[in-house]
């Protein structure tokens, strides 16, 4: 029996990859140079699901899933939070002091600055973390480091100089898990997230009565991005998470009221929320 593949951005020792190893351990995780080839590798089947981060605790939206996710036509089916871990490496026989320049991508280089600032050293962005991993190994340069995962480390066969250099402890990312059918979780089975799409009508105050039922149902929304669409300032889409299943009674009237004020909406998953979710529950003071 074949493996399921699992797509995802980046190169062998990414976040991505790792995420793919904690959540789905039989699978074989499958690199794409891009987050529109990962997308359109699920689309054509070339691939079973895809692994994208959307968002990340230090550096906020990741993948602009947003404006990716309604074009593709697929589906969340499941979400995943990694803390995440930077290491400095370096080629071999590399010391501290060897070091002149840093390479990594722009949000692993921005989540550990004070080592950075600390060392001396310039930072260089490259296209992913694993990615200039890969690239220091082979220029075999000593006065280059790179920030990435231990598992790229140990990939590339590069040592590890400082270990666990993100500048915040609850440097998390969270992940979500598409593939190209919906599968809803079964209502009652546990948190569920409800993960959805809309545009309002060009209507005076239409954005806050499309909105009001959830707080008159008692519904959690966890989280509303608004993002442009086709270039156009004044047409603005909406994505939202909010905690609950479409036919539990009261999200159920909450999105009636939603979609009446709405001209588009769809809701692109219904799934297990992460236990990770548990942790971050404010408390009342």
């Amino acid at each position: 029996m074949s493996k399921m593949k699992i797509a995802f951005q980046g190169e062998p020792g990414a976040n991505s990859h790792i995420a793919i190893v904690e959540a789905y351990p039989d699978a074989e995780p499958m690199p794409c140079a891009t987050f529109e080839d990962a997308l359109s590798a699920i689309s054509s089947g070339e691939a079973d699901l895809g692994m994208i981060p959307i968002e990340n605790s230090v550096a906020g939206r990741v993948a602009d899933i947003h404006h990716l996710l309604p074009a593709s036509g697929l589906f969340i089916i499941g979400e995943w939070f990694l803390p995440v871990r930077h290491q400095l490496m370096a080629v071999k026989g590399t010391k501290l002091s060897d070091i002149k320049s840093v390479e990594s991508h722009v949000h692993a280089l921005g989540q550990c600055r004070r080592i950075i600032r600390k060392l001396g050293v310039r930072p260089i962005v490259a296209a992913d973390t694993a990615g200039s991993a890969r690239d220091i190994s082979e220029r075999k340069d000593k006065s280059v480091a790179a920030i990435a995962s231990r598992l790229a480390a140990k990939i590339y066969g590069l040592d590890i100089l400082a270990e666990d250099i993100e500048d915040e402890a609850h440097n998390t990312t969270r992940f979500v898990v598409l593939a190209r059918e919906a599968k809803w979780a079964e209502q009652g089975s546990g948190p569920l997230v409800t993960s959805f799409v809309f545009r309002v009508r060009n209507l005076p105050a239409a954005l806050y009565k499309a909105l009001g039922g959830f707080a008159t149902n008692g519904v959690n929304m966890t989280k509303l991005e608004s993002y442009m669409v086709d270039g156009n300032f004044f047409a603005t889409q909406f994505y939202a998470d909010v905690d609950g299943h479409p036919n539990d009674k009261g999200l159920a009237f909450a999105l009636e009221e939603l979609k009446f004020f709405s001209r588009e909406f769809r809701i692109v998953g219904v799934y297990p929320g992460h236990p990770f979710r548990a942790t971050f529950s404010e408390t009342q003071e």
